[in-house]
């Protein structure tokens, strides 16, 4: 009874009472007589007397993800603890073993039905399920010698141009032995052809057609799903927009459906696949028992630099032709084929600010030759960008143990930064968060291997988890938006993905943009019949010097 008593004392004290209205009833069997209304509130804690609000950020979010595991266990803990206590030992047994209130079978179906989230739908304000069911490179560039080449030719090929000087020449010779890159990349015949004018429109439509034609070509025979069953198309190319669009040259070739959502999306650098899964995600969620497809890729040959600008020579050294299609599904008959689910995208855009606008900047040289010129201070522009995007992305996959240390690190700093001793630098430095207890499986996009090592260093990421994005750098160098599906590739090649893994695609683009796609496997995925790595896979890992 005593127990009961100051129970209940604790629970008056978790509210508190206020009368918000006085008055005298006017009319009815009461008139005349004095009323009240009285609000009952549960008092909260006073963040602002002890922490700043916007610290209280990480923890808000884990609360709200897991506010039912935080609120109902401590609950049924206390009733059942109440009830234990008041039997005795033979009841308890009794109770245990007779009473179909304790049947333990009854219980564990009580709380998976409880707490088992719907496998069509996702954590993220009950969104409809969406799935990945495959993505396709494209297999006929690849089987083509035609197109592969070694860096010494690609040198060559340059010095006969007689586009370059001397110096240029040196210049791009060095990039090509430092970047990463090997000597089976892919590169436009028109470029090895000596071709005067690459930047036809001519020649983009050729490429195009390639790369796009031959990727989907394969999605659709391996999914078997006709043309005409995919209600959105999304296509990215961030160089070469040409008219009828990119979108409406594959909706033309496979005969599509009349009433298809297609869009085009130009401009957006290396990042653009994200982007382009993001917006078919979007219009999914507003079109059920549907199919979307995702084109990423590029056209080289179309933005070659033939000038002498330095700048603008460095993506001579390191794009690559390439392509990716993603088959996206929220049908939930398809939930059983699909490899992997949705689970979050991040975006950040550094636009606003005039270097991140300009440190990836088309435009013409003195001599009016147009290129892509690449800025000295894109690694900083990247990190800031990179670092807002994890800030984000963190309270979303973080554990709660990575959560709790960063918060603690940043009051530290923020409270005793100033008074530690020159003794201790450790106490300035931020904490960076263990991102592999998140994801069990990273596709950094493969720009350059001065990029990969300032991100391998930064994240604090083991060789092993950069290996997918430093072996696609050096196989097929970088793809632009498609190359994180090429590093996805080179994980299923392996047989590495199993069921529940975690994929973290991380891309950087103009603009200046940094973009996240987090997915989650629903099986384990077994090493495909048709794979740009299934040649070559036993050579990887290679040393790379």
């Amino acid at each position: 009874m005593n127990n009961s008593t100051t129970g209940m004392a604790n629970e008056r004290d978790m509210f508190s009472a206020e009368i918000v209205n006085r008055g005298i009833e006017s009319t009815g069997p009461n008139a005349g007589s004095l009323t009240f209304s009285v609000r009952v509130r549960r008092r909260l804690p006073d963040f602002l007397q002890s922490v700043n609000l916007k610290y209280v950020k990480l923890g808000y979010h884990y609360l709200i993800n897991h506010g039912i595991y935080l609120f109902t266990i401590p609950l049924l803990v206390v009733v059942f603890s109440a009830e234990v206590g008041s039997l005795s030992k033979e009841d308890l047994w009794k109770k245990l073993w007779e009473d179909a209130r304790y049947d333990l079978a009854t219980v564990l179906a009580s709380f998976g039905s409880s707490f088992s989230p719907c496998p069509f739908t996702s954590c993220q304000g009950h969104v409809p399920f969406i799935s990945l069911i495959l993505h396709a490179l494209n297999p006929k560039m690849m089987n083509s010698s035609l197109i592969k080449v070694t860096r010494e030719q690609l040198m060559e090929a340059a010095r006969k141009s007689g586009k370059f000087d001397e110096e240029s020449l040196e210049f791009q010779k060095r990039m090509l032995m430092s970047s990463g890159i090997g000597d089976e990349t892919y590169i436009p015949k028109a470029v090895m052809g000596g071709n005067p004018n690459t930047a036809t429109m001519k020649e983009g439509r050729a490429e195009a057609s390639m790369v796009m034609f031959g990727a989907l070509d394969e999605l659709f025979e391996k999914t078997r799903v006709r043309p005409k069953d995919v209600g959105v198309l999304v296509v990215n190319c961030s160089i070469f927009n040409p008219t009828p669009s990119l979108s409406a040259m594959i909706i033309n070739h496979y005969k599509m459906r009349g009433n298809i959502l297609s869009y085009n999306l130009g401009g957006m650098g290396c990042s653009a696949g994200i982007i382009g899964v993001d917006l078919a995600k979007d219009i999914l969620q507003a079109n059920p028992n549907n199919y979307a497809v995702v084109v990423s890729t590029e056209m080289v040959a179309f933005n070659w630099y033939q000038g002498k600008d330095r700048s603008m020579l460095i993506p001579n050294c390191f794009f690559r032709m390439g392509c990716s299609a993603l088959l996206l599904s929220n049908r939930r008959r398809d939930y059983s084929r699909s490899k992997y689910r949705l689970e979050h995208i991040v975006r950040t855009h550094k636009g606003a600010d005039d270097r991140s606008f300009r440190c990836v900047y088309q435009e013409e040289d003195e001599q009016k030759l147009k290129g892509l010129k690449i800025s000295k201070d894109l690694i900083e522009i990247g990190g800031d960008a990179l670092k807002t995007n994890i800030t984000t992305l963190g309270p979303l996959v973080l554990p709660f143990s990575e959560q709790l240390l960063f918060f603690g690190t940043l009051v530290w700093r923020h409270l005793f930064g100033s008074k530690s001793d020159g003794n201790s630098p450790s106490m300035k430095k931020p904490y960076i968060p263990d991102y592999k207890l998140a994801f069990e499986h990273f596709c950094v996009h493969a720009a350059s291997k001065t990029i990969l090592d300032e991100l391998q260093r930064n994240l604090e990421l083991s060789d092993k988890n950069m290996e997918a994005s430093r072996m696609t750098l050096h196989r097929f160098g970088n793809t632009s938006s498609s190359s994180i599906w090429y590093e996805l590739a080179y994980m299923e090649a392996k047989e590495s993905v199993r069921r529940g893994d975690r994929v973290w695609q991380l891309a950087f683009g103009s603009g200046f943009k940094c973009n996240s796609v987090v997915w989650r496997a629903m099986r384990r995925v077994t090493k495909p019949t048709r794979n740009p790595w299934l040649d070559c896979i036993n050579r990887y890992p290679a040393s790379l010097n």
